[in-house]
């Protein structure tokens, strides 16, 4: 049997990744003062024997106020880099897994509660709450209080904030950063002319709009060591008439191939509470297959990927080069070995799992 596509390697900037299967950043609402917690070392531990090639930590605020909510990981003074270290050095004990960081910033979709909380916004006088900021003083929901337009004196904080996360990324041995400019967040809302509508050089056309996101892009890549991989994480479509659209997407994803770029990761919506999605299996992948139509970087596939079959189709047609998964890993940890059984490819687990080889697939394992 030829070898699945899915279970070939792909190099991305310095990380040879032995397979094309990914883990995206996945929330857990479960830090404490933006300090990972033992939480973090038991759900990342587990993912990283999974099988896969790259685990990413969850949206990490380079700023207290660029958190989600106030359980949010950060990495933005020592207490924080503490804690990411300790659970970086933790995982590392048991395995080799690259790990990378979505280093982030929540915009006018900070400040809100957990999701099994309901999820809604904080108030700045609330405990835990505080003042958001964003392109423009336009909430995301309209009960929301507005947020604070930015100055540029708040750009550079913010801007700055990203690159010395960066810095705290690299000390603590991270293999790659991925940039999170998707699903209704800061740099996602200057790419939108719906959350965007500022008359200054960072406003108006898709060149004004794109110039905030490239400069945290510029600041990363320089802060961050040149052999190691900086990515972006994108939302291809707002799904919503005017806002930002596949076309934009696709120009915006060559100007971060201009600035050396390593890979994009394409996804969706998150902007707008109107947003009409049609979800379906793959329902995202034509975005991918759109931008990679248009770049040389590896382009990364996300959403609604649940099946190997499904995975394998999506790389072995040329749609992505990786795909990505999220809940599927949460409700199967071991994703990749059962994708690599129905297949017919070989993983390496760690020595402790050899023996649980199932009779029927005697050359899952490598050894």
């Amino acid at each position: 049997m030829a070898q699945p596509v899915l279970f070939t390697p792909v190099r991305v900037r310095n990380l040879e990744l032995e397979n094309r299967i990914v883990i995206a950043p996945m929330c857990q609402y479960s830090a404490e003062d933006g300090c990972m917690t033992d939480w973090h070392l038991i759900h990342l531990g587990q993912l990283a024997l999974s099988g896969a090639a790259l685990l990413t930590i969850e949206a990490t605020g380079v700023t207290p106020d660029g958190r989600i909510t106030y359980a949010d990981v950060g990495l933005y003074d020592d207490a924080t880099e503490r804690a990411m270290a300790r659970v970086i050095e933790g995982i590392r004990k048991w395995s080799d897994m690259p790990i990378s960081v979505q280093l982030a910033h929540a915009g006018r979709k900070a400040s809100t509660d957990k999701p099994w909380f309901g999820g809604g916004q904080i108030a700045p006088d609330h405990p835990n709450g505080w003042q958001t900021v964003a392109p423009s003083a336009i909430p995301f929901n309209p009960k929301y209080v507005a947020p604070a337009a930015l100055d540029k004196e708040g750009l550079k904080r913010i801007r700055d904030a990203f690159a010395a996360s960066a810095v705290r990324a690299a000390r603590i041995g991270l293999d790659a950063i991925q940039i999170h400019a998707a699903h209704g967040y800061l740099l996602h809302e200057f790419l939108s002319p719906l959350s965007n509508q500022r008359s200054d050089e960072y406003g108006g056309s898709l060149e004004n709009r794109a110039r905030f996101p490239l400069e945290v892009f510029e600041a990363v890549r320089q802060a961050f060591p040149s052999d190691r991989a900086v990515t972006v994480r994108v939302s291809a479509t707002d799904w919503m008439d005017h806002g930002l659209n596949v076309e934009e997407t696709v120009a915006f994803a060559k100007m971060l191939e201009e600035k050396g770029c390593d890979a994009i990761h394409v996804s969706s919506g998150g902007l707008h509470i109107e947003q009409k999605i049609a979800l379906g299996p793959s329902y995202q992948v034509p975005l991918a297959r759109a931008v990679k139509a248009a770049v040389k970087m590896p382009v990364v596939a996300v959403g609604l990927i649940t099946e190997p079959a499904q995975a394998e189709a999506i790389v072995a047609t040329g749609d992505a080069d990786i795909i990505a998964i999220a809940r599927a890993v949460l409700y199967d940890p071991r994703w990749p070995w059962h994708a690599a059984a129905e297949l017919g490819a070989q993983v390496k687990p760690a020595p402790q799992y050899l023996r649980c080889q199932p009779s029927q697939f005697r050359t899952l394992f490598k050894s």
